[in-house]
């Protein structure tokens, strides 16, 4: 017959259980967490328009306006905005969500309905002196008919842009008339 030597087991301290599960649910939730940042960052750079679109509408200082236009005020400007009878000046660079500048240019004047619609749909919202990131749904922006090989289609195009001036069509159109009858306009005959 062999013996069986009994070890006594110490008791576990009191709360020493409780800590374990908490350290449990600890790793767990950075685990989730760790998970879901390498998630959002997948979509945020490979997924389709629609899915970088419901995660970019969560981030921080991002406004989504009822046609789906994101933005954020970068600069908050002063004074009213532009309407769809107006001309601006603007700065602005178009790019793709990874970057990839496809347009460019310092002070171009363009009409606020001459533009992609979600495009004028963002100038309408800042005043003078503003800078604002537009992100433009394919929707609102070229869609499947790109019209340049820069821009693939139904991309998103984020955009910065720079509102300078704007000036009523009318009131543009009544300046050109005076500078023409000054004889000040290119291409006008000389004044005698």
């Amino acid at each position: 017959m062999s013996e069986v030597t009994a070890v006594p087991l110490r008791p576990i301290k009191k709360g020493s259980l409780t800590r374990l599960w908490i350290g449990v649910g600890l790793a767990v939730v950075a685990a989730g967490g760790l998970a879901w940042a390498g998630t959002s960052k997948s979509v945020a750079t490979n997924g389709t328009a629609d899915q970088f679109l419901a995660w970019h509408k969560g981030q921080s200082g991002v406004v989504t306006t009822p046609s789906g236009l994101q933005y954020q005020v970068l600069a908050k400007g002063n004074g009213p905005a532009p309407t769809d009878a107006d001309v601006v000046l603007v700065n602005y660079k178009g790019a793709l969500r990874d970057g990839s500048v496809f347009d460019q240019a310092q002070r171009a004047p363009f009409p606020v309905t001459g533009v992609v619609p979600g495009f004028g749909e963002g100038l309408k919202l800042m005043p003078r002196a503003a800078k604002y990131r537009f992100w433009i749904p394919p929707a609102l922006g070229y869609g499947a008919a790109s019209p340049d090989p820069k821009i693939p289609a139904n991309s998103v195009l984020v955009f910065d842009v720079e509102m300078i001036d704007f000036k009523n069509q009318a009131e543009i159109q009544a300046q050109m008339q005076q500078m023409q009858a000054q004889g000040a306009m290119p291409g006008a005959p000389p004044h005698p």
